[in-house]
């Protein structure tokens, strides 16, 4: 299945438009991923344990977002947007949400 952040795919023609679909993944943040990452924010550098928490999400809600896409008949996604938020009580979980219109194309 095509996913893109354009309105359309180039040399492909929308021969039906199914509906906006969306996949979301909320995840925790743990106390040792914490403890390590806020070492990791004392003594400068990347967080590599949170870089891969958000992109465990990213490809969650990606993936969400294409079974709902294809339970409607869809074999494309166009228009695709990411947002991220932080969620719950002293920002300790992470949300990512992802949003499109599940389209046919020829």
């Amino acid at each position: 299945m095509e996913i893109t952040t354009t309105p359309g795919i180039e040399g492909k023609r929308i021969k039906k438009y199914c509906g906006v679909v969306f996949g979301e993944a909320i995840m925790g943040a743990n106390i040792f991923k914490d403890l390590f990452a806020g070492i990791r924010d004392i003594v400068g550098g990347r967080s590599a344990t949170y870089e891969r928490e958000l992109q465990r999400a990213r490809e969650i809600a990606l993936q969400e977002l294409q079974q709902r896409a294809r339970e409607i008949g869809a074999n494309a996604v166009i228009g695709v947007d990411l947002d991220y938020e932080v969620l719950g009580k002293e920002n300790g979980m992470l949300m990512v949400s992802a949003s499109g219109t599940a389209v046919y194309v020829e």
